[in-house]
């Protein structure tokens, strides 16, 4: 009998340990058991050598799993082909009570011969680098919330109630300070809990300026700029959703895209009935909340924002008018789906289904190559510049009073007393209010300076 070329090797991993099995690509071969063997490089090396004499090529899967993409770049750089698969493609047996390492891995070897296992995307080095940051800020902002459940209970026992209307704000925050308590156990805990929500909330924005600054040499870069200049696309979520999914053209046509998000719903055909449910939540689950997210901003008319143009003048004519298109499209559809009577929920997530298509144009568009690349930097240096308002120039509708100076002979806003009659308007210092109040500053007239 003839020595195969290839062989197959499924890779049951485990934390501090791997239960190997191979199988050559001959119909007829068995499953061959590689035993137990450790998880460090030197381990596996020890392994491939042994398999190599067998074989050229070796083709290795595993379960994807908390464990890491470094064992796949490893594999990868050494030559051979690693796949990593998802967990769900492999259904234990109804009624199989005894499974084994051994019994998990020689599936898997099979399996990968006969073409049945789809591999997952591994994420390359930097965008694994944008979900660390990405893990890092919801895990922020779910500490951040506890925090603030848990010191809210902790006013609630005494029956100690504010009297303004929103919390966390300044004013709030000074009443607080100015509470006094029984005994200093109490006040030592409410200054712990104040330090826990403080600690992070300035990790949220060392995790903000961090995403900042890591995004430009990222190869995704091109897709974050042009997804921010849609509507509903800014900041996070355009980070989340290139971080999470990748590359955006993967999936031809981009319906098979949607079903691997779970923003389709299930159907259970029976007979002629086709009865739908729920929907089907699989995938990415950081992916889908920003799609979903993202698509609630399409509730509201088709109308654009002051920092909308400028976002839109890096990128090329094309994507300004698929951008302007896909808008008044999707806030259009919102507003009939909801005449029609559907529950605002479903009518978000036809939106996010939706928009899906809709990235996939878009990707297909800004293909990430050297030449987009090149492009994208020319659109941006071409792009006409925003300079701060000056005393020269009349101020622009929508600006603060924060960076303007008044030329001579403007009419400026009039002012207003605090409701309370004190430093304080509504929840927040008069001073903060009139800072960002958006104001309207007209031109000066023209002066005659003829001698009359």
């Amino acid at each position: 009998m003839a020595q195969s070329t290839t062989l197959y090797i499924g890779m049951e991993v485990h934390k501090e340990s791997i239960t190997g099995a191979y199988v050559a690509k001959d119909h007829a071969a068995a499953v061959v058991s590689l035993g137990t063997f450790g998880t460090r490089p030197c381990d596996i090396d020890k392994r491939m050598r042994k398999l190599q004499a067998q074989a050229t090529h070796l083709v290795f899967v595993y379960e994807a799993g908390p464990g890491g993409s470094w064992r796949y770049r490893s594999l990868m750089q050494r030559g051979s082909v690693c796949w990593g698969v998802a967990p769900s493609w492999m259904p234990p047996k109804a009624g199989d009570r005894v499974n084994p390492d051994r019994r998990d891995a020689m599936p898997l070897a099979r399996r990968m011969r006969s073409g049945d296992l789809p591999p997952v995307d591994v994420p390359a080095v930097d965008a694994a680098a944008r979900r660390a940051l990405r893990r890092a800020r919801e895990e922020t902002l779910r500490e951040l919330q506890a925090a603030k459940g848990r010191r809210k209970a902790f006013w609630l026992r005494p029956d100690i109630r504010s009297t303004g209307r929103a919390h966390w704000r300044p004013a709030h925050l000074r009443w607080r300070s100015e509470v006094g308590w029984p005994t200093p156990a109490h006040q030592m805990v409410v200054q712990d809990y104040g330090q826990t929500g403080t600690a992070q909330t300035e990790r949220l924005g060392r995790l903000a300026l961090a995403r900042h600054e890591q995004g430009h040499p990222w190869r995704f870069s091109p897709v974050v700029e042009a997804l921010q200049a849609w509507r509903g696309g800014q900041g996070t979520v355009a980070v989340a959703m290139v971080a999470a999914l990748g590359d955006l053209t993967r999936c031809e046509p981009p319906r098979q895209r949607m079903h691997d998000l779970g923003l389709t719903p299930a159907a259970s055909a029976r007979g002629g009935r086709r009865p739908h449910g729920r929907m089907t939540q699989t995938g990415p689950t950081q992916a889908r909340r920003a799609l979903v997210e993202g698509a609630w901003a399409y509730r509201y008319p088709a109308t654009g924002s002051r920092p909308r143009p400028r976002r839109l003048a890096k990128l090329p004519a094309a994507l300004q008018a698929s951008s302007g298109q896909a808008q008044v499209r999707r806030c259009t559809r919102d507003r009939h789906l909801r005449a029609k009577g559907q529950n605002a929920p479903q009518v978000v997530v036809a939106m996010a289904r939706e928009w899906r298509a809709f990235l996939w144009a878009l990707a297909k568009h800004l293909a990430v190559t050297p030449q987009a690349e090149r492009r994208l930097r020319v659109c941006r240096q071409s792009a006409p510049r925003f300079s701060r308002l000056s005393a020269e120039a009349p101020p622009r509708c929508g600006a603060t009073l924060g960076s303007v100076t008044r030329p001579h002979g403007t009419r400026g806003p009039r002012m207003r007393q605090a409701p309370d009659g004190g430093q304080e308007g509504g929840t927040q210092p008069t001073a903060i209010s009139v800072i960002h109040r958006r104001v309207f500053l007209a031109p000066p007239p023209p002066i005659d300076n003829k001698e009359k």
